[in-house]
């Protein structure tokens, strides 16, 4: 006897339809269909002057691929990487500013895209740097503050005239000056628990990295005061004189670390 076959066909056309249905409610409309480039360009910009740095950063990325190729992609591409920055995502800004630079490395707006790689790590130094003074500590990580460095450095050296090497000259020398002070404070935690090598150690290397910074002047202490723990009078001595000669006024050897437990730095 043959056997009867169902009909399926209204169940598998409502289950199409239904499929089709639920694909058209699932698909966003995108309200920048029809804008163009300056519009968007402009959007963008309100939503990063209102801080509201995600849809900012969306907008750019759409402006990028809408403008490829043009000037106006290149502007959005480097406001993202701003957004980033400020929206607190500094991997992304800096990978952003890197492909930037990788993708257009005759632009005029280079020296910029370098001047703000190196503010991105620049604060990050800053943040470490906040609570050094907080706590006793033994090791950091200095890897920001010295990316910030060369990126600044870089900045200087390829675009002396530019308008901001000036200001990237000047927060090299609080760079420099940050990592002397980081070695130093290091050094002093060492002396303090009566880790005298370890304390050398740190001392001679803010010494011999970082030359004119004027945490050098506690650093020789450091060595002053380890070398007489450890019962090595030549070496003391030998400190003590760099010391005097370089820092003749120094209120170290009489009144030792006394003022110095509060915060070093000028906020920039």
């Amino acid at each position: 006897m043959p056997r009867a076959k169902l009909s399926v066909r209204p169940a598998g056309a409502a289950l199409a339809i239904a499929v089709v249905l639920a694909g058209c409610a699932s698909k966003e409309v995108d309200p920048t269909a029809n804008w163009s480039p300056n519009r968007i360009y402009e959007e963008a910009r309100d939503e990063a002057n209102s801080a509201s740095y995600d849809k900012a950063i969306a907008l750019f990325e759409k402006l990028e691929g809408r403008a490829a190729g043009t000037v106006l992609a290149q502007q959005a591409q480097l406001e993202k990487a701003y957004a980033q920055y400020k929206n607190g995502d500094k991997a992304q800004a800096i990978a952003t500013l890197d492909r930037f630079m990788k993708l257009h490395p005759t632009s005029e707006a280079v020296d910029y895209a370098l001047y703000l790689k190196g503010l991105v790590n620049f604060n990050d130094n800053l943040g470490f740097l906040s609570s050094i003074t907080q706590q006793d500590l033994s090791e950091r990580d200095q890897k920001a503050a010295k990316e910030s460095f060369e990126a600044f450095r870089e900045l200087v050296q390829r675009f002396p005239n530019s308008k901001y090497a000036a200001d990237a000259a000047a927060r090299m020398r609080y760079i420099i000056n940050s990592l002397a002070q980081y070695e130093v404070h290091v050094a002093r935690y060492y002396l303090q628990r009566g880790a005298y090598v370890a304390a050398v150690n740190r001392a001679q290397a803010a010494i011999a990295d970082y030359r004119d910074a004027p945490a050098n002047e506690e650093a020789l202490y450091i060595l002053v005061r380890a070398y007489d723990a450890l019962g090595l009078a030549e070496l003391r001595d030998d400190a003590k004189r760099v010391l005097d000669k370089n820092f003749p006024n120094s209120a170290y050897p009489s009144q030792g670390f006394k003022g110095k437990d509060g915060p070093w730095w000028k906020l920039w």
